[in-house]
């Protein structure tokens, strides 16, 4: 009778091997959620110092037309833009209703159409987009 050594059995291996997998996944999410909640906090706390310029730097000299487009400035029926950049926190009170802060309603619906056409790449796109994230 030859006697074979052992041969370890493969099966109880891998298992091991996919425990410990599963724990340092494990392990690794649950780092991951109590790092995320800080940064959650910090976001809400950046909305209110968010800005956005209208328009955005690279067409300053531009007006804003009624729809939110940049156009020539001096054209007809546009406004000139805010002297400073639009705060986070006065651009989310008129994304629920409000007026921007110190203009009147034509002036602040007009702004307002530029932030809502603001996309990825525009300066101001960042704030604007965390407005619009549901808070938890």
């Amino acid at each position: 009778m030859s006697e074979e050594p052992e041969q370890p059995n493969e099966d109880v291996e891998r298992d091991g091997a996919t425990s410990r997998r599963a724990l340092m996944l494990g392990a690794v999410g649950a780092s991951a959620i109590v790092s995320i909640r800080p940064a959650l906090a910090a976001t809400a706390v950046s909305i209110v110092h968010c800005s956005i310029p209208v328009p955005d730097p690279s067409r300053r000299a531009g007006w804003i037309a009624a729809d939110g487009s940049v156009v020539n400035s001096g054209t007809a029926g546009a406004f000139a833009p805010p002297t400073r950049p639009l705060k986070g926190q006065d651009v989310k009170q008129a994304l629920a209703g409000g007026n921007l802060p110190g203009v009147e309603y034509e002036r602040s619906q007009a702004y307002m159409n530029y932030v809502r056409n603001l996309h990825s790449g525009t300066s101001g796109f960042t704030c604007f987009a965390s407005l619009q994230m549901p808070r938890g």
